[in-house]
């Protein structure tokens, strides 16, 4: 291996160095705010709000029932599977400060899925949104889950507000209200907390089409707060951000930025439920008076078509930051026209906690880029030799940094694989560094699809596929849309003298895959396109 020190990119005027061990732990962080912003409101969502003071009070509440009546222990895994609910925030910082690990889970999973990430990450307690229990109801008997906690609506706020019911199958379930209430009268005892210790299991999709676990600790995500800190000085004035968050908490980029980040500052952080909801959307940024957001680029889009952006109060407005997808010129274009400034896109992943680089604030002109890698971070591209090429070459990210994660979650020998020699963190993707030294991204991971700024594996859609007893082979592909950024494109032959309908591969698909993951389109063919060794050459039938 050769030195690979050439390449490396600060940030553009600042060559400062961040301390990941700023903090002990991302529970020092909020326990901090907690003091220093004890009557600001820390959040706003269904059902009210909550002050620093209240989120700091119900979080210890959970935290003690927790240790105290569910033995939960340092290391111990959590789920979490839930919307941006109030009640989110509640529940996260209280399994954080009973030391536990928290498995984020998306809600709208369906049970196979969630089947297969408990089991991986060996959670025995869950903290479910009582919408999403009949999907853990069809699989709870096949995980190690001893406990389940559910979550409705106004949970954590005073409101009552009406909620799906919790699936009948599901026994001695605990409702959150009372947990939290019963933990008030509970003795809580809090664990030294380092920054070697685990704080989330983060799950991306795998190669085999099973989803893999990014290990990520404590300092991984101080230090990643940090960088970004850094990345954002005019839009980072501790007790006066207000942040629109309609990007789910379970995601990391949202977690990461708009969770933790503006928490550690006494931001008031605005929790949009459904943004798929118009009305929703649009009342959080119009009744924030906001100064920052983050959002995916058809987020944006729509939030910039919708008859009643004009009503938004854009007097305070600082910072759009778009990330999980490729921000589009035209609407980061249209954004500049109604605010004045340009979406900054970032990039990053779930293995890097996940903010890489960004765009600084303030630019005149679209870029095209992801940005500058942020402090502390080492950024190369190497070729399929592991060499650095040469400056204006492409090659594939590589990177290292206090925000790149520990491996992934019990894959040893894929966790080699994805790191160099020299401890660089193989992204996949493929870059180009221009003569200013921003980052662009010719080429995603070869075979990724992003629907709505989810990553979508080919080969998960193509395994669910070929359980059709119809389908002889297939393939998967993405293709642009309008709506989604990307969308599915399914190739299917079918096996001889069989009958298949598109109709039935859809419904066998939404019985089996996320919404997001649902092919749009399905193209029958008599023979899919293969090299000379038998594989199917998926680059062959993008254009068809």
């Amino acid at each position: 291996m050769p030195s690979l020190d050439t390449q490396t990119v600060v940030w553009p005027g600042n060559n400062v160095e961040i301390d990941p061990k700023a903090y002990s732990s991302v529970v020092e962080m909020f326990e901090l705010a907690f003091n220093a912003y004890a009557d600001k409101t820390a959040f706003v969502g269904v059902g009210g709000s909550l002050t620093y003071t209240d989120v700091d009070r119900l979080s210890r509440d959970f935290a003690a029932y927790l240790q105290a009546e569910l033995g939960v222990r340092k290391g111990d895994r959590v789920a979490l599977m839930a919307p941006n609910l109030l009640a989110f925030p509640v529940a996260m910082l209280g399994i954080l400060r009973a030391g536990a690990v928290q498995v984020n889970v998306n809600p709208l999973y369906t049970p196979q899925e969630l089947e297969h990430q408990l089991n991986d990450a060996g959670a025995e307690i869950i903290v479910i949104f009582s919408g999403s229990t009949p999907t853990l109801a069809e699989i709870v008997k096949n995980t190690p889950v001893k406990t389940v906690i559910s979550v409705n609506l106004g949970d954590a706020t005073p409101v009552d507000i009406p909620s799906p019911p919790v699936d009948a199958r599901l026994e001695n379930v605990l409702s959150f209200a009372t947990v939290l209430e019963a933990g008030e009268d509970l003795d809580f005892t809090a664990p030294v907390i380092t920054g070697d210790d685990l704080i989330f299991l983060q799950y991306t999709g795998g190669t085999t089409g099973l989803s893999k676990a990014a290990v990520l600790t404590h300092s991984n995500l101080v230090a990643n707060t940090e960088q970004t800190k850094i990345a954002l000085p005019e839009a980072m004035r501790p007790g006066e951000e207000i942040i629109v968050t309609p990007l789910p908490l379970y995601h990391i980029f949202a977690l990461m930025v708009n969770m933790i980040t503006y928490s550690s500052i006494g931001a008031t952080n605005y929790l949009v439920a459904n943004p798929r909801d118009p009305a929703q959307l649009i009342a959080a940024y119009r009744d924030s008076k906001f100064t920052v957001s983050t959002a995916v680029n058809t987020l944006i889009a729509g939030l910039l078509a919708h008859p009643e952006f004009s009503s938004i109060d854009l007097s305070n407005y600082r910072a759009m930051i778009g990330g999980g997808a490729p921000v589009q010129e035209a609407v980061s274009n249209r954004w500049k026209e109604a605010t004045g400034h340009h979406v900054l896109e970032g990039y990053g992943m779930s293995e890097t906690s996940p903010v890489l680089t960004l765009n600084p604030m303030g630019q005149d002109d679209f870029s095209a880029a992801v940005g500058y890698a942020l402090p502390s971070t080492e950024i190369i591209l190497l070729d399929d030799q592991d060499q650095v090429v040469a400056q204006g070459e492409s090659g594939e990210v590589c990177v290292r940094g206090p925000q790149v994660m520990q491996g992934y979650w019990n894959r040893p020998e894929e966790t080699a694989a994805n790191f160099t020699k020299d401890g660089f963190f193989r992204t996949g993707d493929i870059g180009v560094f221009d003569a200013a030294g921003l980052l662009k991204i010719v080429d995603r991971k070869k075979d990724m699809v992003l629907v709505s700024g989810f990553n979508v594996y080919p080969n998960e859609i193509e395994a669910h596929v070929a359980m059709l007893d119809a389908v002889a082979e297939c393939a998967a592909v993405g293709v642009p849309d309008e709506k989604t950024g990307e969308a599915i494109r399914l190739f299917i032959a079918k096996a001889p003298s069989a009958e298949l309908s598109e109709d039935e591969v859809i419904a066998h698909c939404r019985a089996g895959l996320a919404g997001y993951k649902v092919p749009k389109q399905i193209r029958f063919m008599d023979e899919l396109p293969k090299s000379t060794v038998g594989k199917i050459l998926r680059k062959d039938l993008r254009g068809l």
